[in-house]
């Protein structure tokens, strides 16, 4: 009922009433009779009809109040709904555990699928919760892509991570939506306690999406609760933040290179690129440390940007060495990124068929759809992919045989352990062997020692890149690098047959 149909009864119908009682007063014989009934009658209706009015206005009320606290796309309560029973379990004096989420790779679905094919996977993962969560929890679409799940009890915590373990299983498998198979992951933030009356819900839902960016900060597709360690370091990443603008505006960082070595005879034959960040203070921050923070704030893309400009520059005098530079998985899952390799190749005139890039085996988890796309045209251009890392976990043989690496970098952590352990020796045995097969090149990381160099050999490694050989150096090093292991390799005479270099512009 609209509020004009409800004014003209609220305010016509006593109007009428009256006109009527005055009316009879005036004209009937028996009006002051008469009128004392009617009156009376006329007051019972209109105070009946105020009593319907009311009702139905609290009906209307909690109907828009229902609406208000529920998704209309998929049916959950929204954000409002979470506040609402948070608060009423806060009156209750329990245990409060809060899980919040978002779906990795939904952006991309958006983009390629079309907003229509994204609202169905909205409504097939509302759907997935419902089931999951059943009697012990109400799960909650925030907005976007992100979710929450709220339990109460005394074992809040423990049912509320068991169903989040159940909901990674779940999202490890595909999405199908019509003939499409859709692939996400999720990072899940959960934290717990009581709220203290006044408090609301604010402290909770900050600790529980600190701990969903900790999730994301370790490799996605997994649960992490909070802890308060971790507000120190958000504090830490935002100095971070701030510190490396500075230095990437201001030229604070460099790049530094290590030589890979060809197993067979000794030479440099690759370098790759590592970038270093010195700040004014002295103090160096590593990669480790600043990556993570870039990943998270956007500004990894200028950095890689710089990052494969310097490195192509300072390698174009080089001869032909080829150029390894390491790309973030934020930056392979953009769409420009081949566009910006293409441009960049091109104004610092580098042969593509030099440089390679690599990618690590994070990239594998999530929607591979806009990298796997971006790997083909960067092939197009004459690039290599190289997978590096290979053995921290998630690669597999058909991952190797749907994305043709031209190179595969065994793990420190390999050659570490098969050292000293005959199976971990098998297993690296095993993989250069399947790489040989998928007509891929091996390169062995983190060589120190002879023994190291040894292993690597026999097993068929075709590079070995580690401090046994060199550490990571500056630009103007390299050429004196290349020139002292060919003289290792070969001898002045066989050094003196490879090319001259060229002499860098300026």
């Amino acid at each position: 009922m609209s509020i004009k149909s409800v004014a003209a009864i609220v305010l016509g119908l006593p109007a009428a009433i009256l006109t009527a009682i005055w009316t009879i007063d005036q004209f009937h014989p028996f009006g002051l009779r008469v009128g004392n009934v009617a009156y009376l009658i006329g007051l019972m209706v209109y105070l009946l009809a105020c009593f319907w009015l009311v009702k139905a206005g609290q009906r209307h009320m909690a109907q828009l109040e229902k609406l208000a606290q529920t998704d209309s796309l998929c049916g959950l309560p929204n954000r409002r709904g979470l506040h609402r029973d948070v608060r009423a379990c806060a009156c209750a004096d329990e245990e409060i555990a809060l899980a919040m989420f978002n779906l990795d790779g939904f952006k991309t679905v958006n983009d390629f699928y079309g907003h229509s094919v994204g609202d169905r996977v909205i409504k097939e993962i509302a759907a997935i919760m419902r089931e999951l969560c059943g009697s012990d929890g109400q799960a909650y679409r925030l907005g976007g892509d992100e979710f929450a799940i709220v339990m109460c009890g005394p074992l809040a915590g423990n049912i509320i991570e068991g169903t989040c373990r159940r909901l990674l299983v779940r999202l490890a498998e595909p999405i199908m939506v019509d003939d499409r198979s859709i692939v996400l992951g999720a990072s899940i933030g959960m934290a717990r306690g009581k709220i203290d009356e006044g408090k609301g819900t604010s402290d909770l839902l900050r600790q529980a999406d600190i701990a969903m960016n900790a999730s994301k900060s370790r490799g996605k597709m997994r649960l992490t609760w909070f802890s308060p360690e971790f507000e120190q370091n958000r504090e830490l990443q935002k100095t971070i933040d701030a510190d490396l603008r500075t230095a990437l505006s201001e030229g604070h960082l460099a790049l530094h290179y290590q030589p890979l070595i060809d197993s067979t005879n000794g030479q440099v034959i690759a370098v790759e690129a590592l970038i270093r960040w010195e700040r004014p203070d002295g103090m160096r921050i590593g990669p480790d440390k600043f990556i993570p923070v870039a990943e998270e704030t956007g500004l990894i893309d200028a950095i890689g940007a710089w990052v494969l400009r310097q490195a192509c520059t300072d390698a174009c005098s080089w001869d032909d060495i080829k150029l390894s530079v390491n790309v973030s998985v934020v930056q392979l899952r953009n769409p420009q990124f081949p566009l910006l390799v293409g441009q960049i190749l091109e104004e610092t005139g580098f042969p593509a068929a030099r440089l390679e890039i690599e990618v690590t085996e994070t990239f594998l988890v999530g929607d591979t759809t806009v990298a796997g796309r971006n790997l083909e045209m960067l092939r197009d251009f004459g690039v290599g992919i190289v997978l590096d890392d290979y053995g921290t976990g998630y690669a597999s043989i058909g991952f190797l045989r749907r994305f043709r690496f031209e190179k595969l970098k065994l793990d420190r952590s390999l050659i570490v352990e098969a050292e000293t352990d005959f199976s971990s020796r098998t297993v690296m045995t095993s993989s250069v062997t399947m790489a040989k097969a998928l007509g891929m090149q091996v390169t062995a990381e983190g060589i120190e020692t002879e023994s190291h160099a040894t292993l690597a050999r026999v097993a068929g490694c075709d590079q070995m890149q580690g401090w046994l050989y060199s550490k990571a150096i500056p630009a103007d090093e390299i050429a004196n690098q290349i020139d002292a292991r060919a003289d290792v390799a070969g001898g002045t005479d066989k050094a003196a047959k490879r090319p001259r270099r060229k002499k860098a512009n300026g």
